[in-house]
Order: structure tokens, then sequence, then C-alpha cells
């Protein structure tokens, strides 16, 4: 092997490109650290490490298979958990280098922002919070992936401002972007939040086009005027405004009095973006939760959900590592299931009864 003898100039030279950042950026030597003590990676910056950790984990691997929002569509070209997650940290990316901020941060947590997904997406999330006595909240379930169950039990060791992130990322339905509001999240933690819906409210319009549910007409009158009509048109607008309203987070604009910036958009930017998360929810979200494929879906979480409480030998054994509560382990197991793998096995159990899932193919 070659002797590494760059290391520490490696390392002096990342440990000077933070320091150009952002006074407000989060940055390695200010962080909270781990919850277990490592020594520095020779090659990468911490947030770097734990972008990797999480990308080459079996988690991440699984979002191919893990439904966004159309659940079994037989087109090519529909929206899964994983291609969301790379568009959330793609966008993530661009505000954070114009804002001077994290990169590495961003899309750390941006890539392990979903990793607690269900199966079947929110339909499938909806039901585990129902079956499970403790409830259940994907973003919840993202922060126990990496720090109990990845790595066959061990957990990934993240540093602490990418779990805060993974844990906080979720919105609540109306305006989360209000000025003013009580944050206790990086900046970092910040962009991937609104990036997030920046990229599920595009690329869902381009999904639920795509099945003919939508046409870009059916969008309300002041979208399309003032965010633009196509995908790209769209999400440049949104990034833009985004980058323009956010600027004090650059810390070029010389102490104003105001505290801590935080991540914002102009009040036509956030009323835009607030019509169309509404008019999706009514129009996209809400109907497809009702649908045939939507009820099915929920009746296969529950079927493997009360199989597996009553053979908790056929949870693999990583599931009690940290934990002897056979409702919890079944949980994680089901929880982490792909809609391939959850569909087969349901299929074990009662053949016959995702028939009804491929009746009706999507375009």
């Amino acid at each position: 092997m070659v002797e590494r003898s760059h290391n520490m100039q490696i390392r002096e030279r990342l440990s000077a490109i933070e320091n150009t950042l952002s006074p407000f950026a989060s940055k390695t030597a200010n962080s909270s650290g781990r919850a277990i003590s490592e020594d520095p990676p020779h090659l990468r910056t911490e947030y770097q490490r734990d972008r990797d950790r999480i990308l080459h984990s079996n988690s991440f691997r699984r979002l191919k298979h893990k439904t966004q929002v159309f659940i079994a569509p037989t087109g090519d070209h529909y929206v899964t958990r994983l291609t969301h997650t790379l568009e959330v940290a793609q966008i993530g990316r661009t505000i954070a280098r114009a804002l001077n901020l994290n990169e590495d941060l961003v899309e750390a947590i941006a890539m392990g922002h979903d990793l607690g997904h269900t199966p079947f997406g929110h339909v499938g999330e909806e039901a585990l919070d129902e079956l499970a006595a403790s409830g259940f909240v994907h973003s919840a379930q993202s922060l126990r992936i990496v720090e109990r169950l990845a790595k066959n039990g061990e957990g990934l060791n993240l540093m602490w401002e990418v779990r805060q992130g993974i844990l906080h990322h979720s919105k609540p339905r109306g305006d989360f972007l209000r000025p003013g509001r009580a944050e206790d999240l990086t900046l970092e933690g910040q962009i991937c939040r609104v990036s997030d819906a920046v990229a599920y409210l595009n690329h869902d319009i381009g999904d639920a086009i795509r099945a003919g549910i939508l046409t870009v007409a059916d969008l309300p009158n002041e979208v399309n005027k003032g965010l633009g009509e196509s995908h790209a048109e769209r999400i440049n607008s949104l990034v833009t405004d985004i980058v323009e309203s956010s600027w004090r987070a650059t810390g070029e604009t010389g102490p104003d009095g105001n505290g801590t910036p935080e991540i914002s958009m102009s009040e036509q930017g956030r009323t835009l973006l607030n019509v169309l998360r509404e008019f999706m929810f009514q129009r996209v979200y809400m109907p497809i939760n009702r649908n045939t494929e939507s009820q099915l879906a929920r009746s296969m979480m529950e079927l493997i959900y009360r199989y597996l409480l009553s053979h908790s030998e056929e949870i693999p054994e990583v599931y009690f590592l940290h934990e002897e509560n056979v409702e919890i382990a079944a949980i994680d197991y089901l929880s982490g299931m792909t809609d391939h793998y959850a569909i087969r096995l349901a299929e074990d159990i009662e053949p016959g009864i995702s028939h009804n899932l491929f009746s009706r193919a999507l375009p």
C-alpha cells in the first residue's frame, strides 16, 4: 500500500475550505460531534463521511423500490423514493452553494432523510401509525435506522447535525416557512426541509400528469404565471426566490442586529408555494390515499404486521439486537421492506391479495 504521506495536507486544505464558508454555516470545528468518538477521516470532511455511510447502506439501496406517490405504476419514468432523494440533494446543494453554506452537510441530511419510509409511501406510513401502539413517523424511523438498525445493528454513528436534520425534515401542512418561526435547526437542515418540498411538488406534478390525473392547465393560474409552466421553470423560480430571500445567511450583508438568519422565501414566493402544496393535497395526495390501490396497500401492511406478530421467528435476528418487544421489531422489519418485497410476502401469506393492485395499469 502507498504510504499516506499527504493526509495532513489534505485535512488542512479541507479545513481551510470550510473556513471560507459563511460565518453562519455549520462547520466541523463547531460540531456537536458523534455519539462515539472517531479519528477524523483522511480524505473527506466529517459530513462527507456521513454521506458516504448513508449512501453505502442497505436502507439507502432499498429506496429504489419504494413508492413516492403512485403505487405499483407500470411506466418506467415514475419517481421512486430514491430518485426523490437525489433530487432533494441536488436542489439542496444548489441552494447551499449559492448561500456559501455547508454543501456536505446538506447532502448528508438529504441522502438520509427518507431512509425510514415504509413500502407504499405515505399510505404505508399511515397504516403503521394506526397499527403501532406507539405510532409511527417516518422521520423518527429514519433516525432510528442510522442510530440503531443500519450496519447489522451497529448504526452509522453520524454527526449530530446530520441526525438533527434527518429527524426534523418533515413539514406540517400549511405555511412552514413563515417568518419568525421558532426553529432549532441548522441552516443546512432548513435547506433540506424546503428542498424536500420543492422536489416533491414538482416531480409529483410530473407523475400526476403522466398518470392522466392532471394537466398543466389544471394547476392554479397564479402558480403557472408566477412560477412558470414547466418543471424546470418552477424549480428555478422557487430556488431563486429561496436564495434571494435568505441572503443574510451568507454573512455578506454585515451586522444588522436581527440575530441568526433563517432560510426563507419572499411573501409572494411563500404564497405560491403554499397554494401549490394545498392544490396537490386536494387534487393528488388525498384522492390517491382513498383509491383502490391505497386501500389494498393498507390491507397488505396490516396482513403482514399481524402475521409477523404471530410468527416472530420470521423476523430477522438483527431487529432484536436492541429490542425485545416483538411489536417494535415487526414495525422495524416491515417499515424497511420495499414495495416488491412486501407484495411478495403478502402473496405468500394470502395468495391473490395483490391481484387488483396491477389490474389498472397507469400510462
